[in-house]
């Protein structure tokens, strides 16, 4: 489960890049209660969204020049710069080099060998996201690819990702644990990208927990969004819908069934 006990490896922030920050914060914060606080010239005019005050994603404004639409996950490592090397070691690369932010951290941002864009933090004064697995704030992570084996030992070798497979009717799950931690620790999955019909390039997805994946979808319509997967049940998962806001930033929501002791 993703908590936000941050560990080597596990998910620790989340950032949308968009066009249009302040109409993503009035988007977002429709779906979801937050609010957007936005960070002053130090910092590029990043900032936070808040969901009762506290952290739940990041936000900043891009150009055409920095990549469609997205959003960027995030993992810990205490050494940003010897995880880069190990990423292009793995025949990944790196897209933005290690850099200080401020007295915050250090980042850095990298493609999986499939061209994934994903993220790197190292803690400094910000230690990562301050809610998880409520309402409105992110809850798992799924990256679909079309070679599975070979993204679980890209993330196992450059993040030390250990996978844990759960049966289901019809095939086998993958999920992502954290190395050294249990079954429990697991905080995402690997997706074949030939299940996600329509998609052609590999990409991770972000899921927020919310209590009403319905109306979370009818919002989302109204507010100009794109429904990409209707509201489903998923039996030993919850309720869930693929969404993407009116830029095109892709994202998931789910009401997730409550874990069996």
């Amino acid at each position: 489960m993703l908590t936000t006990r941050y560990v080597t490896g596990a998910p620790n922030w989340i950032d949308l890049g968009t066009p249009d920050i302040d109409g993503a914060a009035a988007f977002y914060g429709e779906l979801f209660g937050w609010r957007f606080q936005p960070g002053g010239p130090e910092v590029g005019g990043y900032g936070l969204f808040q969901l009762g005050g506290r952290t739940a994603a990041g936000g900043m404004q891009t150009t055409p020049e920095q990549g469609p639409p997205s959003w960027t996950a995030y993992f810990q490592t205490s050494d940003v710069d010897a995880t880069a090397k190990a990423a292009e070691q793995a025949r990944g690369s790196v897209l933005m080099q290690p850099m200080d932010v401020r007295d915050l951290g250090r980042m850095a941002i990298l493609a999986d060998r499939a061209g994934v864009r994903f993220g790197l933090w190292q803690p400094g004064r910000n230690k990562g996201l301050e809610v998880v697995q409520e309402h409105g704030s992110l809850c798992w992570l799924e990256l679909y690819t079309a070679d599975v084996p070979a993204a679980a030992a890209f993330y196992h070798s450059v993040l030390g990702l250990e996978t844990f497979p759960l049966d289901f009717p019809g095939g086998t799950y993958t999920t992502f644990v954290p190395a050294g931690e249990s079954e429990d620790a697991m905080f995402g999955g690997v997706v074949p990208l030939a299940d996600d019909p329509g998609e052609e390039e590999a990409y991770w997805l972000p899921y927020f927990e919310v209590t009403d994946p319905d109306a979370i979808v009818a919002r989302t319509r109204e507010l100009g969004g794109a429904i990409r997967m209707p509201a489903t049940d998923l039996p030993g998962a919850g309720r869930l819908a693929k969404l993407a806001d009116p830029h095109g930033a892709r994202f998931a929501v789910i009401r997730s069934e409550p874990r069996a002791d």
